[in-house]
């Protein structure tokens, strides 16, 4: 099955930067959410699509990487049966240029038999429960991987592992599960490292390493300001005090209220309105007039 492309996904252009992308994924995690499509099981799915998405082409780093998954996919989709064009000196080539930097490099790698080239290592997420992290246990999970297939032509399979998650993980904890990765033509296979990632309920997320809870409160007061009540992951309820001027999409950090003891950044958002009353109209008429 093919993968879809993350930044179809996220709704932006492949030239997007860190902070659009970031934007772009904040609006739709909050649009997928589970908390605000209650039973909707494709609402559910899109929502960790998004997630995927993020991780895959957060940063400048991540992209880069994904770009090159892209050239390596496009250089050997659709070959498995073998024949079909370039000859086995161009799919050589191809090989030594992806696996081993090619060139120069390559030629000085010949003479020096004793370092072994290696496939490329395969990024792998594996999505947990916060129940399920502080119990720990044994988990499953698949992924793509390139291996040779009876004629010596490379193509994807599908693979099942399992893994042990002690309890207490911390979020984004990265396993490196040695030789389960990409195969390599003339070398030892590419390495898989595996993230877990600790899903949350009620309204929270992750961004990165950080644990990000919606705040839902009125526009009157995100601008006048006020105090609400607010539900923390331990279940403690807290009233925090909003500024005036307060914008939706702004942030405010509450240290150790986050998972195992981290921070957690409380979002603001607006709520979303289905319908006004008369006088609800009228104050928003009042207030057009006013230029906001």
């Amino acid at each position: 099955m093919a993968q879809k492309d993350p930044f179809t996904l996220l709704g932006v252009g492949k030239n997007a930067d860190d902070a659009e992308i970031k934007r772009a994924f904040r609006k739709k995690a909050r649009q997928f959410h589970p908390d605000r499509n209650p039973g909707d099981a494709q609402a559910e799915a899109k929502f960790k699509e998004v997630q995927e998405a993020y991780d895959t082409i957060g940063t400048a780093k991540e992209r880069h990487e994904y770009e090159q998954q892209q050239r390596m996919s496009s250089m050997f989709g659709g070959r498995g049966g073998g024949g079909g064009g370039g000859g086995a000196g161009g799919m050589d080539d191809m090989f030594k240029q992806m696996f081993s930097g090619g060139g120069g490099q390559q030629r000085q790698q010949r003479q020096q038999p004793q370092r072994r080239q290696k496939g490329s290592d395969i990024k792998v997420n594996l999505d947990v429960t916060v129940e399920e992290a502080e119990k720990g246990g044994r988990f499953p999970f698949t992924f793509k991987r390139l291996k040779p297939n009876a004629s010596g032509s490379m193509e994807a399979s599908s693979v099942t592992l399992k893994t042990t998650v002690k309890p207490g993980v911390k979020h984004g904890k990265v396993t490196r599960l040695r030789g389960q990765g990409h195969d390599h033509p003339e070398g030892e296979p590419g390495d898989v490292l595996l993230t877990v990632r600790i899903q949350f309920g009620d309204g929270r997320r992750w961004d990165l390493s950080t644990l990000v809870q919606d705040v839902t409160a009125p526009y009157s007061t995100l601008m006048l300001g006020g105090k609400i009540k607010v539900k923390l992951p331990s279940n403690k309820s807290i009233m925090l005090t909003i500024a005036p001027e307060t914008r939706a999409g702004d942030r405010r950090k509450i240290a150790g209220a986050g998972y195992d003891g981290g921070d957690l950044e409380l979002e603001f958002v607006l709520p979303e309105v289905e319908g006004i009353t008369k006088a609800q109209k009228k104050a928003l008429e009042h207030l057009r007039k006013e230029g906001l």
